[in-house]
């Protein structure tokens, strides 16, 4: 699992420290979480302790007099959607330590895996690896703890694939396992299958450099399938971010298909083009200067899960939007 026994130091530049922290008691959770809080106050560190609210009472209670100290924030409330909590996290970042009032950041950060379906789970899977790149410039210590007692095993195993380093007890060590975001062998390219869709097929539409078509068809389908007004004007202005990229940098046509999967509408982008988007685009944040960028990340912020495939050749965009 591990390797090495001393527990990895943050260094003196900005750089992330990223750990996953696979506990199976309350006593291993305190252990670890503590010390790393205690210490970071020491260091004058901005400390921030994102887990559910049995950890959230014990921590208080370990920190004692420190616990006003450290901000605490509900993950139910923290992890919603991968692409809006990683951008909630780099404003963390950017608050605390732009102004140089800190000089690093820690952070507990405990995701939220009960309740989600699988390609939600493969998606804050995905998250994680992604975290990797896109906070790798950042002052910033994360400590993701699995509570090993009640995690299935597949999403406790995928953290040890996740994270660069893991901790057990009081000791750390790189993981064996851990694969890179850009690991040459597409470890975290996944498939996007064909459209799972519940009742009649899918409704397609091919198009070209008419985009209004795009929207119309977005809003006709989607409005028919119960989405709301809210849900509605965030599909399609991500569903026209997508097909803008298609057109202005890509085949210069495509292909959108959209139907409804469980609780969720589900809108595919495909572009015939050349595929070479990466799977984690829009997880790092663009440079506000820059001319690009930006579609990908505003996409993230506006869907509730978002997939991209470029194995098959060509790239697939799937959003996801909540049905209310």
């Amino acid at each position: 699992m591990i390797t090495g026994t001393t527990v990895p130091r943050p260094g003196d530049g900005p750089l992330l420290t990223h750990q996953a922290l696979v506990y199976g008691s309350d006593e291993e959770f305190l252990a670890a979480t503590v010390p790393f809080c205690l210490d970071g106050l020491r260091a004058d560190d901005a400390v921030l302790a994102v887990t559910n609210d049995t950890n959230t009472d014990l921590l208080r209670q370990a920190l004692g007099d420190a616990a006003p100290h450290v901000e605490f924030i509900a993950a139910d409330l923290w992890y919603r959607t991968p692409g809006r909590t990683l951008s909630a996290y780099h404003r963390y970042v950017e608050r605390h330590t732009a102004d140089g009032g800190h000089r690093r950041v820690r952070v507990i950060g405990e995701p939220v895996w009960h309740g989600r379906d699988p390609v939600e789970t493969a998606e804050w899977t995905r998250y994680e690896s992604a975290l990797n790149i896109a906070f790798a410039p950042c002052p910033a210590w994360i400590v993701c703890p699995y509570d090993s007692r009640s995690l299935p095993g597949a999403v406790v195993r995928d953290a040890l694939r996740t994270h660069p380093q893991v901790v057990t007890g009081p000791g750390a060590g790189a993981s064996d396992r851990y694969l890179p975001p850009t690991a040459p062998d597409g470890a975290w390219d996944r498939e996007v299958t064909t459209l799972p869709v519940r009742g009649p097929e899918a409704a397609v539409l091919p198009f070209g450099a008419d985009l209004d078509a795009v929207r119309a068809f977005v809003v006709r389908t989607a409005g028919a399938l119960g989405l709301s007004d809210a849900g509605m004007q965030r599909l399609v202005l991500a569903a026209n971010e997508v097909a803008t990229n298609a057109v202005r940098h890509g085949a210069g046509h495509g292909r959108v298909a959209l139907g409804r999967s469980g609780h969720r509408i589900v809108c595919d982008i495909t572009d015939p083009g050349p595929g070479g988007t990466d799977w984690y685009a829009g997880y790092l944040p663009p440079d506000p200067s820059g001319s690009r960028g930006h579609g990908l990340w505003a996409v993230r912020q506006l869907c509730d899960l978002v997939e991209i495939d470029t194995r098959r050749g060509g790239t697939t965009v799937r959003l996801h939007v909540n049905l209310p």
